[in-house]
């Protein structure tokens, strides 16, 4: 009998989802993290699904590593996808370029410099898709040093495009995303989630750095929270950014954690989910 079903009745299967801003592969300390760092960092986390904000491919800054496919290792996925997002490298001059959003996997790992995110996944995987959630007008003050005269001084950095990787597994989908650090163009966008989930058959889970605080994406999205837990900054947190949501009813989550990992500036969150 398949596993997931009962009498051949197909059912939620017991997963166990995470979600991590890994920073582009940095280190609390600042250093970036090579491919067998990353798969070190994440591969205690023991979760069937993983959800990645801020990775980067074939990027100068993290050693050109298809950081992705290192993380899809540590935790012995068997297939992901990564939403290219941006072309280039991220900075305050703008010298990338929107991507797409364009989905990337082990056969299909694009041409760097490239910069997204990632959801994987160590089951089998029945169907991905990707939302294109757009960018905002924006701007978030940065320090960093100018090219021209070494000084560190204030940037204003623009916002870039957003977007959402749905991996069906049977009877669950889980959907992975990073809104824009803009609040009003956040909930915007998680409006748009909340529309491109409603079409999805049984269940879903929301994961990712939402950039929204607290209760409010629950509230927004008419969800569950399955992880309540402060999440950045990782050291000391004061806020969740970060979340874990059950849409639609049917999930019911267990044995939540919130980790602080050797990569990224914001705590890992993981939860189990079992049918209610």
């Amino acid at each position: 009998m398949p596993a997931g079903s009962v009498a051949g009745v197909s059912r939620v299967p017991t997963v166990r989802v995470g979600t991590v801003n890994v920073a582009s592969g940095r280190t609390p300390a600042g250093p970036v993290l090579d491919a067998a760092g990353l798969e070190k960092a994440v591969g205690g986390l023991d979760v069937d699904v993983l959800a990645v904000q801020e990775v980067d491919a074939g990027q100068p800054r993290s050693r050109h590593v298809d950081q992705a496919a290192a993380l899809a290792a540590g935790i012995g996925a068997a297939d992901w996808r990564g939403a290219v997002t941006v072309a280039g490298t991220p900075d305050p001059f703008r010298s990338w370029s929107p991507a797409g959003p364009v989905l990337r996997g082990r056969h299909a790992p694009g041409d760097g410099p490239l910069y997204g995110i990632a959801l994987l996944s160590r089951l089998p995987v029945l169907e991905w898709s990707v939302l294109d959630l757009g960018a905002g007008r924006a701007r978030l003050p940065v320090q960093g040093p100018d090219p021209r005269t070494g000084r560190v001084r204030w940037w204003w950095f623009p916002d870039e495009p957003r977007a959402a990787v749905a991996a069906r597994l049977g009877t669950l989908t889980v959907v992975a995303t990073h809104l824009s650090f803009a609040p009003h163009t956040a909930v915007r966008q998680l409006r748009r989630l909340r529309r491109w989930i409603a079409g999805m058959p049984g269940p879903v889970v929301l994961a990712g750095d939402l950039n929204l605080p607290g209760g409010l994406p629950a509230r927004l999205l008419r969800a569950t929270p399955l992880v309540r837990a402060p999440s950045f900054p990782a050291p000391a947190p004061r806020v969740q950014l970060d979340h874990l949501l059950a849409v639609g009813g049917g999930l019911h989550g267990a044995d939540a954690a919130a980790t602080v990992l050797p990569v990224g500036d914001h705590r890992a969150l993981t939860v189990t989910v079992t049918p209610a």
